[in-house]
């Protein structure tokens, strides 16, 4: 079994990784990385969710020195990715002191300027932003040694090949160059040839993605419901250990804050928090001194827990990769599992490609009602009775259950036992800041005259400022 071990990667990297709960590389990963180590052109060709971002992350950290700005360019087809692709490279390459600064369309400008100012040694960007950046020569990449181009399929897809060529004419004729792509259109092969050294094809052949002993389950609600809706669901399901995922930091420390004002045991983890609170948090969280979790991706990259029945995925994932990793936390060991995800209306097309890329179906469910939560109640009341009695923990209540009954009915007495026990749904008012829709990316065929029809309707795909699913609102937490 090839092992991280094998690549003979700096210790510091190595340990990253190990920290992260990696340790048997991906087949993507185990063919990319020598091959990216020794400083080859490559082009690897792999479905979303085979672990490319370490597959060109580790041997690209490995070759930055730290202090000189702009050595690494991973060009992204959205913003979504270059955030995700940012938030990996900084958790891997933070042991180095190397920083990647993510560089995208709808975010303040001056803010990434400033950002530039501190001299990041990696750049996560999509390419119309980029190519903003390098007009006002507030990025130059005369220094680069290596570029990945990330899901090159999809920026073909979404009319940026143009700029593509356009970024590479600004670099280095000795860089090296990763190229990823789904699938290799000859427009793609074109660019190969164009601008990369007698490349290396590395193919993996696409596989089912997911889990048979898990239960996937949807259900369609509005972003405003989602709270109350899971706290609904953990009433009745009553999970013996769940993660709930958020997509940003401030979603997870809400969906704590809100969970703890209702009573339930839970703690959060995101990049933000300290290795040592998380480190605790998981700690806590295996040994059920806690029963809920909340996490974004990143943070729960590697773990590596016995015993989760549930995850409920509070915001759906950006890509099939992410959804196949939180869903992986639960079913382990031959025990079933449930993964619950919820899907806003405008987000029921990237359900249907998570459910493309995994060959599986997700099963609709109903927005559970009062009557179904107070039903779950009851029947944990009624199981914790019965387990009492199995165990009989009752002998020393025994006198004071014949006094009270000489005085009230048995029925009577039950069922005013049964209400005091039983969690009734809490109404303290739990407000989210909300959290921008996932969409599925666009294809050409929803371009106008080659530009978006979102973008003549005004809400702002421009191309010139970073387009290609770059909205201009962002809450990242």
């Amino acid at each position: 079994m090839t092992t991280f071990s094998d690549f003979n990667l700096s210790s510091n990297l190595e340990k990253a990784l190990s920290d992260m709960g990696f340790e048997e590389p991906t087949p993507i990963q185990a063919q990319a990385i020598p091959i990216g180590l020794a400083g080859k052109d490559m082009i690897g060709q792999a479905q979303t969710g085979t672990g490319k971002t370490t597959a060109y992350g580790v041997p690209l950290l490995e070759k930055i020195e730290v202090g000189k700005q702009i050595q690494g360019l991973v060009i992204a087809p959205t913003r979504e990715l270059a955030v995700q692709v940012a938030e990996e490279l900084n958790r891997i390459g933070a042991v180095k002191g190397i920083s990647t600064l993510p560089i995208y369309g709808g975010q303040d400008i001056n803010r990434q300027i400033r950002g530039l100012q501190k001299k990041p040694e990696i750049i996560a960007a999509t390419p119309g932003r980029l190519i903003d950046h390098i007009k006002r020569k507030t990025i130059r990449l005369q220094d680069t040694k290596m570029i990945v181009l990330d899901e090159a399929d999809e920026m073909l897809n979404m009319g940026f090949i143009d700029d593509i060529e356009k970024i590479l004419s600004e670099t280095p004729k000795t860089r090296q160059t990763l190229l990823f792509s789904a699938t290799m259109p000859k427009r793609i092969q074109s660019l190969a040839e164009r601008f990369m050294v007698e490349p290396e094809l590395v193919k993996i052949k696409a596989k089912e993605m997911t889990v048979t002993n898990i239960e996937q389950n949807y259900i369609e609600l509005q972003e405003r419901q989602k709270f109350d809706v899971l706290c609904n669901l953990l009433d009745i399901q009553s999970p013996e250990l769940a993660i709930v995922f958020g997509r940003t930091k401030r979603r997870v420390d809400e969906v704590v804050e809100g969970l703890i004002k209702r009573g339930y045991s839970a703690e959060g983890i995101h990049g933000d928090i300290p290795q040592g609170k998380r480190d605790q948090v998981i700690r806590r969280f295996k040994e059920q001194t806690i029963d809920i979790m909340v996490a974004t991706d990143v943070a729960a990259r590697g773990l590596d827990i016995s015993g989760v029945t549930h995850v409920y995925n509070f915001d759906i994932p950006q890509d099939p990769e992410s959804y196949v990793h939180r869903i992986g936390r639960t079913g382990r060991a031959g025990k079933k599992g449930l993964a619950v995800t919820f899907v806003s209306p405008r987000e029921v097309n990237q359900l249907r490609t998570i459910e493309n890329v995994t060959k599986k179906k997700m099963v609709k469910k109903l927005i559970p009602t009062t009557t179904d939560v107070l039903a779950g109640n009851q029947q944990v009341t009624i199981n914790k009775i019965q387990k009492t009695i199995e165990e009989k923990q009752y002998t020393e209540y025994k006198r004071i259950a014949e006094t009270l009954l000489e005085e009230t009915d048995s029925v009577t007495l039950l069922a005013s036992a049964l209400k005091l026990l039983t969690r009734e749904p809490d109404t303290i008012h739990v407000k989210l800041s909300a959290v921008e829709p996932v969409r599925s990316k666009k294809s050409r065929g929803d371009r106008i005259g080659g530009r978006r029809r979102n973008e003549r309707s005004g809400r702002g795909y421009d191309r010139s400022r970073g387009g290609g699913g770059e909205r201009r609102s962002i809450n990242r937490g």
